[in-house]
Order: structure tokens, then sequence, then C-alpha cells
């Protein structure tokens, strides 16, 4: 039987609390302990001199008892450079407070799926993560065991000690040498979940220290000797090319050292990997090399460019029209088709058909792209924030006709991905400067560069029409049309597929030249709030209870019978009612507007509902309640950073978030134009989770893509209106507040 746990500290709540703290933040964490007891650690430990021996790629343990472990994962935000070392301290057995941590780099051999992307990094790595901290405490416990002469199931580890029957003790330190030297076992016991003592418990982020106090981290942090900067001059629009260009002023200018163009290695990269032709754009740029990121923005500035139309150049409103056409067109990729949809809607009593609208987004990462270059003859040496590594270490090596093995990649921490990152354009683009200037380059992009030569989340549209016969849902067909590739757009085997017997979901879709691409919570950012805004109309059009209307749907689910459905109709009815009583809903005070969704993306199921009031006659999101069931939760405190960001995140993006184009140009290039969400309007987030002994699933993403329909149910709530496009707060009716209400 599953249970519940929550955790309620608001973010409003911290920063109240932080700032009742003197108006600052005391943080601070022991390192290094020796795994022996009774020893006290040096208030400082030089890593690189102590004398370590591997037991693998994961795991150095020194003499002294320092255990250090390698995250092997690119760290975006989403906590796994402190998570996947605690899976392998936990089976390693050590005490967490003598772990050090570090950022492993590229090592395909070693190392498997070296992704950020799809909140799949601990799902993936569970398995492994545990047998190798496992595989590392047998070879430990067998050198101790053998040095005493004695079997190692006599011997038990607590925090790095090993411990015989005779009361013998033995630091893990004291045998790292005869250890490190033994068979890795084939099989290892694993722990009981009910044994952690690590996972489970809040840990701090590994890296907070530095982050607090500023210490280089971050892509923009490193530095070489003998590193140039470099500013990339890129087609104002999509779909131009540069023609010729006049570089005086910008040579004359201090600090630059050359004006150089690229683009002749990508294009023969675009011919020999076309499927990456879509992230790159093929037109030759301006690259001005300096001693400074100031003097190389400043030089690009003075660049006086020209350009002409190399395909066609879009707008806005071009692309709204052609997104209708092709919802009202026959040219559809079908995804799934259950019974006869055109049957069941010919003997329907009722047919309920809505249509959803969202916009063009940026990824907007704090952090814009930015990626450290050095060609040699002897190797490639790249460094920065990239989300797929070995893909663009293996582009970088076709693009330069290098073998793989000369590509050396280390990972800093990246301010922000959401999808960005996983493409690394301006990765290729600091291995083309390198390579043609002979230097070490990090190329910077501005807030103006990141947004306007972006790879964005298309602009899509669903229409979704369902029948009704006799009281029940007998038909069901969601149709996408989509600027650019529809495999982000719909998921044809989540909820409801499954539980209506006459389904059908199609796509189609329109090739731009404007780049799009993953975007937090890829798939589903839009649909969730689209689907379940269309569940809640449906409902009050069948004149049934909402929560009833989706359980009874859930009732009919089969897995077992169905290997293509994806979610699990029994941990998504758990979440269902636990959200309904932890939120209170229907016995809020008569000024509270609730609406409700459900969801299931990215391995994990969830609840939200959100609580809306009216404040000076406009409806405001007070509150969401969240329950989240993704199996066995390695670090709570991460996972509530990770709940509640994905929440606000898709809260913000659903009433502000739009970035419109004409001539293929985009509208705001800074966020003086473009609308985030603000700290004030940002809703509490209480959560809770279903414990259960599940293996991990996916937590950076799942949250995001059901507050969208969370607070559009409850705005129809509070003012009547149903929403239909995206962003809100440019919806008409959504301050279409009932006149008694602004009066009371």
């Amino acid at each position: 039987m599953s249970t519940n746990s929550s955790k309620k500290l608001s973010r409003r709540a911290f920063i109240r609390n932080s700032s009742l703290a003197g108006g600052g933040m005391i943080i601070g964490f022991n390192l290094l302990n020796s795994c022996k007891p009774k020893v006290v650690a040096e208030k400082a430990i030089d890593l690189a001199s102590l004398d370590y021996s591997d037991f693998n790629a994961f795991i150095k343990i020194a003499k002294n008892g320092a255990v250090t472990i390698f995250s092997p994962n690119p760290e975006i935000g989403q906590g796994v450079k402190t998570s996947m070392p605690m899976i392998i301290a936990e089976e390693l057995d050590v005490a967490w407070k003598n772990v050090h941590v570090v950022q492993g780099v590229l090592d395909t051999e070693n190392y498997q799926r070296q992704v950020a992307g799809g909140s799949q990094s601990i799902r993936f790595g569970w398995d492994a993560l545990r047998q190798t901290g496992a595989k590392a405490k047998h070879m430990l416990v067998s050198a101790a065991a053998a040095r005493w002469g004695v079997d190692p199931s006599e011997c038990t580890v607590s925090e790095g000690v090993i411990t015989n029957a005779a009361g013998e003790t033995l630091g893990y330190g004291d045998v790292v040498e005869e250890a490190a030297l033994l068979e890795v076992p084939e099989e290892v016991t694993l722990k009981d979940p009910k044994d952690y003592k690590i996972m489970g418990k809040d840990a701090s982020n590994v890296d907070i220290d530095e982050i607090v106090t500023g210490k280089p981290l971050f892509g923009l942090d490193y530095k070489a000797d003998g590193m140039v900067y470099a500013c990339v001059l890129r087609p104002p629009s999509f779909g131009q090319k540069l023609v010729s260009y006049d570089d005086a002023e910008a040579r004359a200018m201090p600090g630059v050292i050359d004006v150089v163009t690229i683009g002749e290695k990508v294009r023969g990269l675009l011919a020999e990997d076309p499927s990456f032709g879509s992230k790159i754009s093929s037109s030759d740029k301006v690259v001005v090399i300096a001693k400074s990121t100031w003097q190389a923005m400043k030089g690009k500035e003075a660049i006086k460019a020209v350009w002409e139309e190399e395909s066609k150049v879009e707008s806005t409103e071009e692309h709204d029209k052609i997104l209708n056409d092709l919802l009202d067109g026959n040219k559809f990729n079908t995804m799934r088709s259950d019974g006869n949809i055109k049957k069941a809607f010919a003997e329907a009593d009722e047919i309920l058909e809505r249509t959803y609208e969202s916009p063009f987004l940026p990824h907007n990462c704090m952090e814009p792209m930015n990626f450290y270059a050095d060609v040699t003859d002897e190797k490639v040496h790249l460094v920065g924030p990239i989300q797929t590594p070995a893909w663009k270490a293996g582009l970088v090596s076709k693009m330069l006709g290098r073998e793989e093995k000369d590509i050396y990649l280390e990972m800093t921490r990246q301010g922000g991905g959401f999808g960005r990152r996983l493409y690394g354009d301006f990765v290729i683009e600091a291995a083309e400067i390198s390579d043609k200037i002979k230097k070490p380059v990090k190329v910077v992009y501005s807030r103006e560069d990141d947004m306007e030569d972006g790879i964005y989340r298309m602009a899509l549209k669903y229409r979704i029409k369902a029948g009704i016969k006799d009281g029940k849902i007998t038909a069901y067909h969601l149709k996408e049309a989509a600027i650019n590739d529809n495999m982000y757009g719909l998921i044809p085997n989540f909820f409801p597929a499954g539980a209506i017997e006459n389904y059908q979901v199609d796509a189609a879709s329109y090739d731009s030249n404007i780049t799009t691409g993953a975007w937090r919570a890829p798939y589903t950012n839009f649909l969730a709030c689209a689907e379940q805004s269309f569940f809640d109309e449906l409902a009050e059009l069948m004149e049934v209870d909402k929560i009833q209307m989706r359980l009874d749907l859930l009732d009919k689910v089969k897995p077992e019978e169905d290997e293509r459905i994806q979610y699990s109709p029994d941990r998504m009815k758990d979440v269902i009612k636990m959200a309904v009583e932890k939120s209170g809903w229907g016995n809020k005070p008569s000024n509270v507007y609730q609406g409700f969704v459900n969801y299931y993306c990215h391995n994990t199921h969830v609840a939200e509902v959100a609580d809306v009031e009216i404040e000076n006659g406009e409806p405001v999101v007070k509150k969401i309640t969240c329950v989240v069931d993704c199996g066995i939760v390695v670090n709570p405190l991460g996972a509530l950073n990770q709940i509640e960001g994905g929440v606000i995140d898709g809260v913000g993006h659903s009433m502000y978030g739009e970035l419109a184009f004409k001539n293929g140009k985009p509208m705001a290039n800074n966020f003086d134009k473009y609308r985030l969400i603000r700290m004030k309007e940002a809703p509490v987030v209480e959560t809770y989770f279903i414990e259960n002994t599940l293996s991990p699933t996916g937590l950076g993403e799942p949250t995001l893509p059901p507050a969208g329909g969370a607070i559009a149910n409850a705005f129809k709530a509070a003012t009547g209106n149903r929403l239909y496009k995206q962003p809100f707060i440019k919806t008409p009716e959504l301050l279409k507040v009932p006149a008694k209400e602004i009066i009371g």
C-alpha cells in the first residue's frame, strides 16, 4: 500500500525565512572526513595530492579513506551531480559527508548515456549506479576479510568502516590497495530500500558552496592560457545568407585581434549529416576575435554586413494561417487508431470540438550559449555546457576530419538547458573558429544572440473532438498541426489512450526555416494544457463530476492487454485521489476557485490543483498543490526544487510566454520585450509524494505540462470563460471577471 509524505516549504516561505536570518545565508559543510573511526579531518585536503586507487570510472578511494565519486552526466540544474553519486555512495556504504563529488568528462567507454534530456538520467542510471557502488564495497570487504583470514560473510560495513565478528575494524583506506587489485564480481546483493541511509534523505547541492561564493563552475567561467574570445555575427533573419561585409571599423577597435568567416566546414558537415541541417544555418558567419568578451561584442556591432534571402522568410501571421489550413486538411500522419472514429462520431448524440493554440518559445537559459575549443594537431580540447557531449564530440570529429579518440570534452555546470543545449551549434562554431585561427577560443553569445538565433519550441495547434453516446464518451480524435518536426508535439499512447474505444491521434507539420527543437518537457508541454482543459469542458457538457469522469476512464484502461499503453492507471488514480484530499478540492472558501489536472509524462504520474483568487478585478494564481509518483525519491530536497521549478515554469510560460516573428526575425531579443513570470507572481507550491519502492522516474520535466491546464481550469471557475490560446495574459477572456466578484 502506498503511503505519502509532504514537504511544505514554499519558495515564498524560503525567501521570507532567509531574509529574516540577518540579511544573508551561512552555508558550510565538511567535505572530507576519513572513513576510519576517531579520525578528525583536516580543514582542507588537496585532493590532487592524494594517493588514489581506482575501482572503476566512478569511484576513487585514497589511503586516508577520502572517497571521490565521479558524476558522469551533464549537470543543468536538475541535480544529477548530487543524486547520482548519492546512489553510488548508498551501495558503497560510506558516509555522505565523507564524499567528494567531481564532474566526469566525456567517456563513452566507461559511461553510458551521458545525456541530460528527457528526465532520464536517474532512471537509466539507477541499476548501473547501484551495482557500481555495491561491487566496490564487495571488493573492499573481501580484501579486509582476506587480511583477517575470515569469510567475507562474517563482516559488516557502516560508513566506510569494516567490522569482523571479533569486533576488529578496518577503514576502507586501510585495505584500498589490496581491494583495487581484486577481480570485479559478476553479481552482488543490493540493499533493501528499507536499509537506505543516504537515499531518501535531504542532501544539499554538492556545488552550493562554489555557487554561492562565485567560484568557477559554469562555461562562462572557464579560462585557459592564451585563450581569445569570439562573437559571431549571424543572419538577422531565418532564411537569409551573407553576401558581403565591411570589417574596417571593427578591426580598428581596441582589443580586436582578427575578423574571419566560418561556415565552410559546417556545409561539409550538413552534406554528411543531413539530419543536423535544421539545427545549423548553412550561411557564412562573420566572427570577431578579441582579447575580451566585451571587445568582441563591440567589434561585432561595428561589422557592416549585407544579407539576402536564401529561402522564404516567415511571419507569425503566416504561420497562423498555415496551421489552420493543416488542421482543416487531410494530410496527416496517423500515430494511433483504435476502433472506428468516423462511425462513432456519426452515431454520437453530442459532439464537442475545440482548438488550442500555443506560440513559439525561446529557452532563455540564464547562462547564454558559450563554449571553449582548442584545436591542435595533437588533440581537440572542448570545454563547456552541453547536454549531449557524445553527440557533439562526434559531430566535431566529422567536421574536422579527426578521429573521435582525438576529441577530449569536459563538461562544466550549466546555467540552464531546457533542451537548448541538446543541439550544440555553438560547440561546432567554437571548434571551427579554433581550427581556423589556430588559437584556443571561447565563443560567447550575448542575450540578443541567444534569443535571435535560437532553436525554439515550435508554434502549434491542437484540435480535439469527442463524441458522446448514451452519456458515455465513445469517440476521441486528437489532431496536431505544428511548425516543423511533429515528433515533439504529441504522444499517442498517453492518457486517454486505452480508455476510449474509438480513439485516433493524427499529426501534420509545416517545414519552416525557423529552427525548432526540444523545449522543456517536449511532446507534452502544451498538450497537457489542451487535453486537460478539454476534459473539464467535456465533463461540464456531460454534466458529470470532473474527477469521477477521469477515474471512470482510468478504470477502463488495461495495460496488460495493450502493451502500447505507457502509463499506469492505478498509479494515476493514486495521485488523483491524494491531490483531491490534500488540496481541499471542493471545500475551499467561496473566494477560492480551483482547477484540476492529472497527467503522465517522462515516466512520472502527476496531479495538480490550482487555487485562484480575484484581486483588484483580476484572477491571480495563489497556490498549486502537486502530487507526484516518481518512485523512490533519491534526494527529497533536490526533488522539491525540480517539482517547484517545473510548476512555476509551467505557470509562467502559460501566462506570459510568446515569441512572434516578422519577416523571419524574432520580435523580442531581450527580457525588456520578452515576458517572464516575476517573483511576486510565483504561486506557493505544496508538494506531496506517493511513497513506494519502485525504481525512480523523471522529475525535471513532469510537473511543468500540467500546470497550464490547472490554471486554465481554475480561471474558468473564477471567470466563467474558457481559455484556448497561450499566453493567457493576452486572452481578453482572462480578465472578464463577473461583476459580482469585482464588487465583492
